[in-house]
């Protein structure tokens, strides 16, 4: 019965169920919750046209993990703030969960560091991420707006050096990061701010009202020079039937 009881329990663990639920706690403050936003809402805009991605906040990573002390846990989680998958299915997903995703592991994690979360994102998670995750690192306090990345040298982190501008570049996504404005944000590979949609929209109104003043003006232009020629035909028609009439 002993042996029949172990095999039950090895079956249950490498037959998960197909999809687990999130476990993740609340957000902070408000300020964590729309730094998240922004990252996914910025990424998703730009990446509009591409469906081999899936970026998360604030969900459940479940992972196989051998541990010696458990030797028949098979299954753990952490959750990241923010993380992006690479060559992928674009869907919704409850969770991430390694072993469903063909053994894929984020590409890239954010985390927003805050007082409850800041020790353990700085240690037990990085660790983590390094030896098991082993993908680059990024932390962001959207308070103190301490920024730092960590890229993985023979497998051990090594600190990421900005730019000129202060920028941090991924390699992942083939896109910097930095701080803009209080909010970590993307910037294009030369350097240029990635919109978010409402910004973009207003980008595209300014240029359309430009585009709309400018055309008013040439137009002004047409109508002022018309009437100058005008005035001037008329001048000269004048001088010339006055000139007639002289003789």
């Amino acid at each position: 019965m002993a042996i029949a009881k172990q095999i039950q329990l090895s079956e249950e663990f490498i037959l998960p169920p197909d999809e687990i639920e999130s476990d993740e706690p609340e957000f902070e403050s408000s300020l964590h919750l729309q730094q998240i936003i922004l990252l996914l809402q910025c990424l998703e805009w730009l990446w509009q046209d591409r469906n081999d991605f899936f970026a998360a906040g604030n969900l459940s990573v479940y992972y196989i993990y051998n541990s010696p002390e458990q030797p028949t846990k098979l299954r753990d989680f952490c959750g990241p703030d923010f993380f992006v998958v690479l060559n992928t299915v674009r869907k919704n997903r409850k969770s991430w969960m390694v072993w469903r995703e063909g053994g894929k592991y984020p590409n890239l994690i954010v985390e927003i560091l805050c007082d409850s979360t800041a020790k353990v994102d700085r240690t037990e998670k990085k660790q983590l991420y390094q030896d098991v995750f082993r993908l680059p690192d990024y932390y962001f306090d959207p308070v103190t707006l301490e920024f730092a990345g960590f890229t993985l040298v023979s497998g051990q982190y090594q600190l990421l050096q900005p730019n000129e501008q202060g920028l941090l570049w991924s390699e992942q996504l083939k896109l910097y990061l930095g701080v803009y404005e209080s909010q970590l944000r993307y910037f294009t590979s030369e350097g240029e701010l990635v919109p978010t949609p409402e910004e973009f929209a207003k980008q595209a109104q300014s240029q359309l009202d430009e585009a709309q003043q400018l055309e008013l003006e040439r137009q002004e232009k047409i109508r002022t020079t018309r009437s100058k020629t005008t005035q001037s035909t008329i001048k000269s028609v004048r001088r010339r039937t006055k000139s007639l009439n002289v003789k």
